[in-house]
């Protein structure tokens, strides 16, 4: 199937929640990582979509600003694929295309509440085992961590909460918790 990755547009947001419905449900808002985004902006650079031929947004991929400690991290979801073309490698190619992206911008740690059998061939390991709390229900097997940078996980460990609304915390490097 031919598509394209590009960052999102603000036309595109006009699609994205009824995307986001057809994809996860409309009860995905209570969910953990929901809480964690809430008040906060996604990353306006870690923001993409893929569009078919005709310019149809076909899915969708954003990253959040989120914090382990004192140590900034971003959060990777929601990936929303059209559920009709799902299984055709649009959401791999996002995925690919999205933390290319997020080392080439600095970015050092990212977390995802998700299939390990689908993020597992990106690098993301277990979370738990690593050391890594979230601070609501999850299950364990699906919450994991891909370290961006070489060694940006070693010493850390704690509870991944919320990052700073204000937006006054720098979102890449980092101090350990």
């Amino acid at each position: 199937m031919a598509f394209q990755i590009r960052p999102q547009r603000p036309k595109d947001s006009e699609h994205f929640d009824s995307l986001l419905d057809r994809t996860f449900g409309t009860d995905r808002l209570s969910k953990t990582v929901y809480r964690l985004r809430e008040g906060i902006a996604d990353l306006a650079d870690l923001r993409f979509v893929a569009v078919g031929p005709d310019g149809g947004l076909l899915a969708s991929l954003r990253f959040w600003p989120i914090a382990i400690g004192t140590a900034p991290a971003i959060l990777l979801g929601p990936l929303a694929v059209e559920p009709a073309l799902q299984g055709r490698g649009i959401g791999r190619a996002l995925v690919r295309h999205g933390l290319g992206e997020a080392r080439r911008l600095g970015h050092r740690i990212c977390v995802v509440v998700g299939e390990p059998e689908y993020y597992g061939p990106y690098g993301f390991v277990n979370a738990p085992a690593a050391g890594l709390a979230l601070p609501g229900p999850v299950d364990p097997r699906r919450f994991q961590v891909l370290e961006l940078e070489a060694g940006a996980l070693n010493g850390l460990r704690g509870l991944i909460g919320r990052a700073n609304p204000a937006g006054d915390r720098e979102q890449r490097g980092g101090a350990r918790a």
